[in-house]
Order: structure tokens, then sequence, then C-alpha cells
């Protein structure tokens, strides 16, 4: 009888394991990079966001910052859905429920103040305790990505003219 239950217990841990694998392989499959910096959204799985429109167009970015972009782009049209990256297992969840953790002393993606979603609140102040920031909602999250939108640019921006000069055999 044992040996039955585990066996089922296991079966069940490998189909939601498949179905979660399958979650990141589907909306990865489909915007395999940031259409604004070009980035690998399977590399950058923990910090992707998605946004799904109204009018059936949507966006696969790899970072809150590139997703700040295009909702600036795209004023006219009603967000349905904006989904961000569990840090830690890398799934998808609605970014408004996420506990964002904005600062600390981990890089962030896109960005000098980085800005990671969390599904659960514990895993979001254990984040703080180890690496430092804040807790913060979607909107915090948002604000900060905006009033950061300069510097961070103007800091691509730079790195991408480094990189360029250095691919040339020129030194910056």
């Amino acid at each position: 009888m044992k040996k039955r239950i585990l066996v089922a217990s296991g079966l069940v841990l490998l189909v939601l394991t498949a179905a979660a694998l399958a979650q990141v392989a589907e909306d990865i499959q489909k915007y395999p990079n940031c259409k604004y910096c070009g980035m690998d959204r399977q590399k950058f799985a923990h910090s992707r966001m998605l946004i799904d429109y109204g009018d059936g167009s949507g966006l696969g970015s790899c970072s809150i910052h590139c997703a700040a972009v295009d909702l600036a782009q795209n004023i006219d049209k009603d967000p349905k859905a904006i989904q961000v990256a569990d840090y830690q297992s890398k799934n998808l969840i609605e970014a408004e429920k996420a506990y964002w953790v904005i600062g600390g002393n981990k890089p962030g993606v896109m960005t000098n103040r980085a800005k990671w979603a969390f599904a659960d609140k514990k895993a979001a102040e254990t984040f703080i305790k180890e690496n430092g920031g804040q807790l913060a909602s979607f909107d915090d999250a948002m604000k900060a990505t905006y009033e950061d939108m300069y510097a961070d640019t103007k800091m691509i921006r730079e790195r991408r003219a480094k990189r360029k000069m250095m691919q040339q055999g020129q030194k910056p």
C-alpha cells in the first residue's frame, strides 16, 4: 500500500513538473528574444515578463525595463494580462499579485536598480535578508522602473558602444 502511494505521489510530482516546464517553454517559444534589446528570454527566464493586450497582440520581454518601454509605446492598448517570472521557480505569475523586491546587491536585468518578483511573500523576505532591497508592489516596481529609465537607457547605450569598439579592435 505504501509503495502504491509513493509511486502515485511520484507520478503527480512528475506531471506537475512537466506542466511547469511546458509553461516556460510555451511563452519562450512564442517570444524567444526580447523585442527591445534582443536578449535571450530563456537565459533570463527568472526576470522575463509577458504582456497580453486586449486586441490580441502581446509582448515577451526579458525584464520589467523592456516591458515598461512597451507599455509606454502602446499607451492606447489595454493590457488584459501582465505576467512576470517568479525569481526562484521561473514560472509566470500575475505581476500585480507578485511580491516585488526593489534594489539589493544582485545586479538587475537592463537596470542598475534590480526589480525581482516572487510568488511567495516569505521567499521575497528571505531574498531581502540575504541580498538587501525593499518589499514593494507592482505599482511601486513600475514607478521605480520609469524613474530609472533614463539612467538605465544611458548605461545600456554606453555598454553597447564600448562592446562595439572592442569588437572593432579599438580601446574604449
